[in-house]
């Protein structure tokens, strides 16, 4: 240190320097745009900022860069470099979409069967929604078959009902619409065009898995990697192939588009002319992904979670949280006007959490200031004022809408963690499901045999300790507030992109939810392909893992990040291509000739006007195949509907023949199909079958061995399903049997003196069980 004993001794002056520049005792200095202090330098916060806002040259390399990330540096390498990822991204998805279409075509030899062999080929739920795109190419015109939907009555009987406001149909009649004034009529079928689009998203969603990756990682290899995966996977990332109708199969392409368009919208140095169209792209994608699925508002809840939780993280920015609530909230609010004001949407938990949180947000200020302890603090308040704010909202809009239509989902989860009835018919029918229940076991062994499940876990792990580093600092850290998280990565030696926290949290929510129902796999599994590409392919945790062994050069670095992903890939490609040929080869055919032979009886021995009443698997079927009228369907989400459902299915309870008949007077039936397949049903252990759920539900005694309630009692009547077998008097007074085979059981309610000019038709009696 130099001591300087007056200013002339140090050769200075008044009028020599200035005053102003002058400071004593600073623990920090700034120099050549680096602040130096307490044996740290770091870079200038003020530095950085400007290098983030320079802006971008508006020429070809603009575009280049936009994709590429990188410097933007413009040579015949690296334009050949990316135009190869695309190709392969494209390739990928056009052979992800071959595959599910040859699988299909080869376990039905759908080309060659008869066309109410591929319609009966649309199980459940798909058939129902299969009939309305069919309603729409039979229709005179398209005026008249929208008409039809929004002013349906056949498919509840005695009720009229919007189907584009119930249902999310709208992909049904797009396409029926597409196909009407496309000339393609003369060379593709109806039912090829509708399974072929359902196909093609497929593609569509490879790709956008390929994107994500390819953004978290900087190489398109992370990208085949993860299309690679989602193929060889197929089990547990799509069941595409035998349920193509699913609302889920149309939705998902859309909400892998979504998860791609908010990895790159927080991407850092992306300047505002790209946030803009990055948001849009979003709303887009998010618009028809609502607009697909019922499920819609549930799983924008758990995405408005993970937003939430980047926020009080300090992960991304307050505007960046802001817009990605705003593009949810757009969502929603129009898909509530296409679904002409679907109060479902507006009670949903999803809206009622993002207002929730940007008006405690708006009103709570300072929540990221302060010492560790304050901020923790505030943010535990913070998070229990949302959450009080949610439900506050939520109950009173259910009660402005008097809605009630989603009560059951519910239901369904107070049941599974036991806080809610046991017997309740509605959740015990989703609870006796293997689709709703826990994820198994040899789920992750099916995993690991594709080696995707040890670099998930090795990626999950060290970003977690990473997630859990960074948020430390950030809370630490009272400087860094009001400085963006972009600009702080660069004066810390650990730091997380908002993109890659984005999608590791993604991971970790929709985990969670698939590990507590099955069903929900398919929101995980096609993400964890993404994300288990990025561990094996990026540059970050290869430079942390390499900087630990004091050994992280570019050269390592690019070798590893390269070389490691085409290893699994030949990998892979050695032990599992023959498996894959060996399965595309194997051939087999439809055959269900009792269901055939039901519904040709329907479609010829019945009044086009015939209401039937059944199970509703088989009733939706029987709208897709002959189009009479139903009592109930599979679409469960209408609680008039739910009720009605219970009651038909009285038929499989302990119950008299006049009360049962009652009931089916009254919800307008003519004829009721029963199945020995449920009345006699072992799918199901006892207390998950069908009729002892009834039983539960009516507080009867249940068939067979093992342990009652003791509040449960004796029912005072066989059960109907067999007895009316018997044909009793009391059973043939009030039913007749007009069709049987070896599965089904059709039977013509008696109506009295007064009949329609419907019931007095003819009804060939048919037995064909020999």
């Amino acid at each position: 240190m130099l001591h300087l004993g007056n200013e002339s001794e140090g050769g200075l002056s008044a009028h020599s320097g200035r005053t102003s520049k002058c400071a004593f005792a600073k623990t920090e200095s700034e120099y050549l745009g680096y602040v130096i202090g307490n044996g740290i330098i770091k870079p200038q916060v003020k530095k950085v900022q400007a290098i983030e806002i320079c802006p971008l040259p508006q020429t070809k390399t603009f575009w280049f860069w936009w994709f590429h990330g990188m410097s933007g540096v413009w040579t015949w390498r690296t334009v050949l470099w990316v135009a190869i990822g695309w190709i392969v991204g494209i390739s990928l998805g056009m052979l992800c979409c071959i595959y599910v279409a040859t699988l299909h075509e080869n376990d039905l030899w759908f080309s060659n069967i008869k066309e109410v062999e591929r319609e009966i080929s649309f199980r459940t739920e798909c058939g129902l929604y299969y009939s309305y795109y069919k309603q729409m190419l039979s229709a005179p015109s398209i005026q008249q078959g929208l008409s039809e939907l929004i002013n349906d009555n056949a498919t509840e009987s005695k009720r009229t009902i919007n189907l584009l406001r119930r249902m999310n149909i709208y992909q049904e009649v797009f396409l029926g619409v597409l196909y009407r004034i496309l000339p393609i009529q003369a060379y593709l079928e109806p039912v090829y065009f509708y399974i072929y689009t359902v196909f093609s998203l497929q593609a569509v969603y490879v790709i956008a898995l390929f994107i994500t990756s390819w953004l978290l990682s900087g190489s398109w290899l992370a990208g085949a990697l993860t299309g690679v995966w989602y193929i060889l996977n197929r089990v547990d990332t799509t069941r595409v192939e035998f349920t193509i109708s699913l609302r889920e199969n149309w939705s998902l392409p859309f909400f892998a588009l979504q998860i791609a368009a908010i990895t790159c919208y927080l991407r850092p140095h992306l300047k505002p002319i790209q946030q803009k169209v990055v948001l849009w792209l979003m709303f887009l994608a998010t618009l028809c992904f609502c607009l697909t699925w019922q499920f819609n508002q549930f799983i924008l809840l758990v995405q408005a979670l993970i937003i939430f939780t980047l926020d009080c993280l300090d992960l991304i920015s307050t505007e960046q949280v802001t817009c990605l609530y705003l593009v949810q909230v757009s969502s929603l609010l129009s898909v509530w006007l296409l679904q002409f004001c679907n109060s479902m949407i507006l009670g949903s938990l999803a809206l009622s959490f993002i207002v929730a949180a940007l008006f405690v947000k708006h009103f709570q200020r300072g929540l990221k200031t302060g010492g560790v302890a304050a901020r923790l603090g505030k943010l535990l308040l913070h998070t229990v004022l949302v959450l009080a704010l949610t439900f506050t909202i939520h109950y009173l809009a259910k009660q402005a809408l008097q809605l009630r239509s989603d009560e059951h989902i519910f239901k369904f989860i107070k049941s599974k963690f036991g806080l809610g009835p046991t017997r309740d018919f509605d959740a015990s029918l989703y609870l006796c499901e293997e689709a709703f229940g826990l994820l198994p076991l040899d789920t992750f062994d099916r995993l690991a045999g594709t080696l995707l499940a040890y670099p998930y876990l090795v990626t999950l792990i060290v970003l977690l300790v990473m997630l859990a580093l960074v948020t430390l600092a950030n809370l630490c850290d009272s400087s860094a507030v009001g400085r963006p998280p972009k600009g702080r990565c660069e004066a810390r030696p650990i730091c997380m992109r908002a993109d890659v926290a984005y999608n590791l949290l993604h991971t970790v929510f929709f985990g969670l939810l698939a590990l507590g129902t099955m069903r929900m796999k398919y929101l995980w599994t096609g993400h964890m392909c993404a994300f288990a590409a990025y561990g094996v392919c990026g540059k970050e945790l290869w430079s942390l893992c390499l900087s630990m062994i004091h050994c992280n050069t570019k050269t390592k670095l690019r070798l590893i990040r390269y070389t490691l992903p085409l290893v699994i890939l030949c990998f892979l490609y050695y032990k599992f291509w023959p498996k894959l040929m060996t399965e595309v080869s194997e051939l087999r055919e439809f055959y269900d000739p009792d269901t055939v032979e039901l519904m040709t009886w329907i479609s010829s021995k019945t009044p086009k006007k015939a209401v039937f009443a059944g199970s509703m698997q088989l009733l939706a079927g029987i709208k897709l195949c002959t189009g009479r009228v139903l009592t109930n369907h599979p679409h469960y989400e209408d609680r008039a509907l739910r009720e009605r459902t219970r009651q038909v299915y009285q038929i499989y309870a302990q119950q008299s023949p006049e009360e049962v008949h009652g009931i089916l007077r009254s919800a307008g039936a003519d004829f009721v199909v029963m199945e020995d397949s449920v009345c006699y049903e072992r799918r199901h252990g006892r207390g998950c079958r069908l009729r002892d759920l009834l039983d539960l539900a009516n507080g009867h005694i249940m068939d067979g061995p093992g342990d009652n309630d003791p509040d449960l009692v004796h029912a005072s009547h066989p059960r109907f399903c067999e007895s009316i077998k018997t044909d009793g008097p009391a059973y043939t007074a009030l039913f007749t049997r007009v069709f049987q085979n070896k599965t089904f059981h059709v039977y013509k309610l008696k109506r009295g003196k007064k009949r329609a000019k419907a019931d007095k038709e003819p009804v060939a009696m048919e037995d064909k069980n020999q």
